[in-house]
């Protein structure tokens, strides 16, 4: 329930915060974890992203505000939209009319209200896994930075492992793995305080002036392995999220995740999902 209770209050803040400029980072303080993992939680959970939450929660009192008689102008400027033109363009993506017809007979718009988090029973089909706790380790790979808003990133990863395919980076790096993790690592790099990128890596401790390098840090991690085709690493990632971590005693730690290629082919991929934990402190 502690964990539930954290993400509602995060929920909270942001109905506290719709007319200002909702800050990431505190929504991830609330719920005791960074910025990247509360967006990954969030979009699990919720199934929609955070950012098209906060989008709608906008547009739906948005709209009660013009039907109370606000000027379009004092609307769009509330809500943190600097002109008429881009709160319009926004208004339409949810409403699907424009807001000076809002107040038009026989108009309807679209209310989205603020969503409450619950345990619900799940967990039906059974879902393996271990715990390892593993000193820092070096990567060596290339690496692409990530946006802040995680759904901005959606189609830069797929593009990176699609070019590392075509232009060889990826048997080059599969040369230079020596150490444990033994496999392509998809990691993502995602701490508060560092700048975001995604890596395509081996783990190694063999010197290269063509790749760039990463120090791991230290951490236990939650490892589940999987197999399968297209989506099913994302499947996988969301029932870990939304099945195992609620109930785990487990709350996210400061530490990338990873992604472990073991058999990278992806019409019958082999893989494992390392999530980096902490235990949950008792208040």
């Amino acid at each position: 329930m502690e964990w539930m209770n954290r993400l509602n209050d995060a929920i909270s803040y942001i109905e506290a915060h719709l007319t200002d400029k909702i800050d990431y980072g505190e929504l991830g303080r609330i719920a005791c974890c960074s910025s990247y993992h509360f967006q990954r939680m969030f979009a699990y959970m919720a199934g929609v992203p955070l950012s098209e939450y906060i989008r709608r929660r906008k547009m739906s009192l948005a709209a009660v505000a013009l039907q109370n008689g606000e000027k379009i102008i004092d609307v769009a400027g509330m809500y943190g939209y600097e002109s008429p033109t881009a709160f319009n363009r926004a208004f339409q993506s949810i409403h699907g009319i424009a807001p000076s017809a809002v107040k038009s007979k026989g108009v309807s718009v679209k209310s989205f209200p603020p969503i409450t988090f619950r345990i619900t029973v799940k967990g039906a089909e059974e879902m393996n896994y271990r715990m390892e706790t593993k000193e820092a380790f070096r990567i060596i790979g290339i690496s692409h930075p990530l946006d802040k808003e995680i759904e901005k990133n959606f189609s830069v990863v797929p593009q990176m492992w699609q070019k590392a395919a075509v232009d060889g980076t990826i048997q080059a790096l599969a040369g230079l793995m020596d150490t444990p993790l033994m496999g392509l690592l998809g990691v993502s790099t995602c701490g508060d305080a560092e700048q975001w990128k995604y890596f395509i890596a081996v783990s190694s401790t063999q010197n290269t002036e063509e790749f760039e390098e990463y120090i791991v840090p230290a951490s236990t991690w939650a490892i589940f392995r999987g197999s399968g085709a297209n989506q099913s690493i994302q499947e996988l990632e969301q029932r870990i999220v939304t099945e195992w971590l609620p109930t785990s005693g487990y709350e996210y730690a400061n530490a990338p995740d990873i992604e472990v290629y073991l058999n990278p082919d992806p019409k019958n991929a082999e893989y494992e999902v390392w999530i980096p934990v902490t235990k949950k402190v008792k208040p």
